[in-house]
């Protein structure tokens, strides 16, 4: 039923990559219109967090909606989902109606990722299944790092990126309605109450949850807010499109190093000198000022240290947990990040219209260097 074929692991990359487009894509390019209509960073950010909010809805219904579906009928939902809203944003500029379009696009991204990650880890042999989970991560940093470069095509007229973006969906809807097969998750019986593990999943691993919540602020602040922040320090757009992605690029570099330096020195170290550097290296932006290739480094080692903070969280979560308490942990940090996702956006644009728009750095700064911190008070329980 779960096939492991190449030409289906190919079609699941195939499909986050472009659901990391839309969701790359989408943030910027709506900011940057919402900023030339005049309208407040705070309404700004708490536009963009409406993405989030349908993502976050979803993930409460993606279990039984599974069940109920299956891999490829939900899947196919969400792709269909996101081809109908897309061409809507430039026909109709409105910040409630985009509100709305925004929490579709949420729902639909955040189908495709719950059925394409799980179905990647039931088909992967064992011996397989850390290294197609991490090749499918960083498709979706890759997808989410080109996507503000959807930016230039703005060049081309307000519709010229929504277009492309739908015709690449369309395309991803297809092959995924010919060429994979259908199925549904084995049920598993006799599993311990839900209520319980959540808890003592907090209580014991609260610390190895927290980077989930804070990579979730980090990359919907930086493609929502920082658009805002470039046009009122005097950047190009041009110039923006060309910084984002060294957010994802660092990810992608740093990621695999990082992890096999927590394998050897520990997780908590590792993640408590990401948080710290990269903390410290987010409040030296202001200072760059309007310098493109300075603002460039600090991003891609910055954003490769922060990039990490999901799956070393959960990595470090499995050292602490027991086993069967894995399946909560990884539904916490799910929420935790859409969490942080939410509420990102909407913090950085209030701290720019209440104080300077450098106050953007300084806060997200902040909260890493805190969470480095707070490692000193953590301390692990056996097993």
């Amino acid at each position: 039923m779960y096939s492991n074929q190449t030409s289906h692991f190919v079609i699941l990359i195939i499909a986050i990559i472009t659901a990391g487009l839309s969701q790359g894509m989408l943030l910027p390019v709506l900011a940057i219109f919402l900023e030339k209509m005049g309208v407040s960073s705070t309404v700004n950010g708490l536009n963009a967090a409406a993405l989030y909010v349908g993502s976050f809805a979803m993930t409460l219904a993606a279990e039984r909606l599974l069940g109920v579906l299956g891999f490829k009928k939900l899947m196919l939902c969400g792709l269909l989902l996101v081809v109908i809203t897309l061409p809507l944003f430039p026909l109709y500029p409105s910040i409630a109606f985009w509100f709305v379009l925004r929490m579709l696009v949420g729902i639909g991204d955040s189908a495709i990722h719950y059925s394409a990650q799980l179905w990647v880890l039931m088909a992967a042999p064992a011996e397989k299944r850390g290294r197609n989970l991490s090749i499918y991560g960083m498709s979706y940093g890759i997808g989410f790092s080109i996507g503000p470069l959807g930016i230039q095509l703005l060049d081309w007229g307000m519709m010229a990126p929504f277009l492309i973006m739908t015709l690449l969906f369309i395309i991803v809807t297809v092959l995924v309605w010919m060429k994979l097969p259908d199925g549904k998750p084995a049920k598993e019986e006799g599993s311990e109450p839900q209520k319980g593990r959540f808890g003592r999943s907090y209580r014991w691993a609260w610390y190895a949850l927290i980077p989930a919540l804070l990579y979730g602020y980090m990359e919907a602040a930086m493609n929502s807010n920082f658009p805002v922040y470039g046009l009122r320090i005097g950047l190009t757009t041009d110039a923006i499109a060309f910084l984002l992605p060294f957010i994802g690029i660092g990810g992608l570099v740093l990621q695999l190093p990082l992890g096999m330096l927590s394998d050897r020195f520990g997780r908590k170290k590792i993640l408590m000198l990401s948080g710290s550097i990269g903390g410290l290296l987010f409040v030296l932006v202001p200072l760059a000022g309007t310098n493109i290739w300075t603002m460039a480094a600090l991003f891609a080692v910055a954003g490769g240290l922060i990039g990490s903070f999901f799956s070393l969280g959960l990595a470090y979560a499995a050292d602490i947990l027991p086993k069967m308490y894995l399946p909560a942990a990884n539904v916490l940090a799910s929420f935790h990040f859409n969490f942080g996702s939410i509420v990102g956006p909407a913090v950085g644009g209030k701290g720019i219209e209440m104080g300077s728009a450098s106050s953007l750095f300084w806060v997200l700064g902040g909260c890493y260097i805190l969470f480095a911190a707070m490692g000193f008070v953590f301390r692990e329980k056996a097993k």
